[in-house]
């Protein structure tokens, strides 16, 4: 499902801009800021999974509201592309960058260049392994694996066999994820097995290792799908061996997901997924661009709560992350393993508010 419509447009070859710069697509969003002084960069990480694209058409609505020029760019989950990308809203005079590196160390140069340049970056979603932002703006990833192995091991009753999908290892989230969600099941449910696949964050591949696993496991009774990516894939996966099935039935395989797109919310109302983590994509989107304009401003910020129910936490010298609230979401909205959650048809999560 494809949310909302991002119009791109290519700027024309400029015999000044080097090669690279000129591959990058970006279109322009509103002119509110007089002379240039509010204009900032967003990078779109890609555009082919449904929590992107709603994290896409929050960002101009945002930009509007308060009052920032916007240019765009989507670096399609390439390192290179981001890079040349950032090149080109240099070339364009921008004061602040919002991007989602997926390569969380190789976009330390990049970093660096903007550093020396005093064009203050937020990173969203994802945290630089190395080199300094202005902010970080994301949710507790590590909560995300926590929630999930709370989830399932009450529903599996601290026995029995789960997949994890996850996704790159190479990225903050696929590791914080992957670590909290093992530590959590050898502290609290040994008796589970866990057989950790990694995807990539590529939902045919995490088809292809879910059914090579559960042709060898026919027992796996748990799935933790680390991003709406592998969604499409795994429900296809359950159905050919027959195992998509109402939460009642024994034959029933529990599946846990990130994200909270609309159709996470409606799987779960439908029984066909028991759970995810809703991802803020409104959140993502807004403080990125609340983050920028304060870098613009000259505004500093330091660790402790926010007053938009969050906490700034100071990663290490010189990084500063604004964890957003990513609640666990349910049918039922219970409390499992000491995790509270939120029923799928909550009028407050966003995947419920696109229209």
């Amino acid at each position: 499902m494809t949310l909302g419509r991002i119009r791109y447009a290519c700027f024309g070859a400029l015999a000044a801009l080097s090669v690279s710069v000129l591959t990058a697509c970006q279109s322009s969003g509103s002119s509110a800021g007089a002379g240039g002084e509010g204009l900032v960069g967003v990078d779109y990480p890609r555009s082919d999974t449904d929590f992107w694209n709603s994290y896409i058409k929050y960002t101009p609505e945002y930009a509007k509201k308060l009052g920032l020029d916007l240019k765009t760019t989507n670096s399609q989950n390439d390192v290179a592309k981001l890079t040349a990308n950032a090149q080109t809203f240099i070339s364009q005079g921008v004061k602040g960058v919002a991007m989602a590196p997926q390569d969380t160390a190789a976009i330390a140069p990049t970093l660096a260049q903007m550093a020396a340049k005093k064009i203050p970056v937020v990173t969203v979603d994802t945290r630089p392994d190395t080199g300094k932002v202005y902010m970080v703006v994301r949710a507790d990833n590590r909560a995300y694996g926590e929630k999930a192995c709370r989830y399932l091991g009450t529903k599996l009753g601290g026995k029995g066999k789960v997949v994890m999908l996850q996704g790159d290892l190479s990225s903050i989230n696929g590791r914080d994820r992957t670590e909290a969600f093992n530590a959590c099941m050898k502290k609290n449910y040994p008796g589970i097995r866990v057989f950790g696949e990694a995807t990539n964050w590529d939902g045919a591949v995490a088809a292809q290792k879910l059914q090579t696993d559960l042709t060898a496991h026919p027992d796996i009774k748990g799935v933790y799908m680390q991003s709406s990516f592998a969604l499409a894939g795994t429900l296809q996966v359950l159905k050919q061996k027959g195992l998509l099935v109402g939460p009642k039935d024994p034959e029933h395989v529990f599946v846990v997901s990130n994200d909270g797109i609309p159709e996470e919310l409606k799987d779960i109302a439908a029984g066909q997924i028991d759970a995810t983590v809703s991802q803020p994509a409104d959140l993502y989107a807004q403080y990125a661009l609340h983050y920028l304009k304060a870098a613009i401003d000259g505004k500093t910020f330091k660790p402790g709560p926010t007053d938009h129910d969050s906490t700034i936490i100071q990663v290490r010298d010189g990084v500063l992350e604004d964890q957003l609230n990513a609640p666990l979401v349910t049918a039922d909205g219970g409390t499992y393993g000491g995790v509270p959650s939120v029923r799928s048809d909550d009028p407050s999560l966003w995947g419920n508010n696109l229209g």
